[in-house]
């Protein structure tokens, strides 16, 4: 098994609290609200949000995908950080074993935030990954933090 890591950084006018609150903490209440055209709900399978809980992402009908799960490995509200892993659903090409992300956010000189990701893609035997394929899930996780962030910027008091 391989494993290939990437790493990015998005900047927001959003405090990280707030975004870390709404887009992480309360994400299976607020993104199918915010866009149930992609998501058609998110549910906890086991746990209750906690290290250990796993949670199901089910798709809209027409997107490509029809749901994946993921399992929380840890969720710090005092230090903002969040680590998940991909363990089961569509996302999960053949070749993939799994994939981790560790997400991390932080005060920004601006006042806004700074969110740091870390993927990692565990393939099994000599599978290569596509590049194609990275950039396409890359851009569906960024639109909708974009998503929240807007919702965030537009109301104010919510999440604070």
């Amino acid at each position: 098994m391989g494993a290939t890591t990437f790493t990015d950084e998005h900047t927001s006018a959003v405090a990280p609290s707030r975004i870390f609150k709404a887009s992480i903490v309360d994400s299976h209440n607020l993104i199918p609200k915010l866009v149930p055209q992609a998501i058609k709900s998110i549910e906890f399978v086991q746990g209750n949000g906690g290290a250990g809980s796993i949670k199901q992402i089910n798709f809209a009908e027409g997107g490509g995908f029809g749901s994946v799960k993921y399992q929380i490995d840890e969720l710090n509200e005092d230090t903002l950080t969040y680590k998940y892993s991909l363990v089961e659903g569509d996302a999960l090409i053949e070749g993939l074993e799994k994939i981790t992300y560790e997400v991390k956010f932080e005060p920004s000189p601006n006042g806004g935030s700074i969110s740091k990701v870390t993927s990692k893609y565990y393939t099994k035997d000599d599978f290569k990954l596509k590049e194609e394929d990275i950039k396409a899930g890359k851009e569906r996780v960024l639109g909708m933090y974009k998503v929240v962030e807007d919702y965030l910027l537009q109301n104010p008091d919510a999440y604070a």
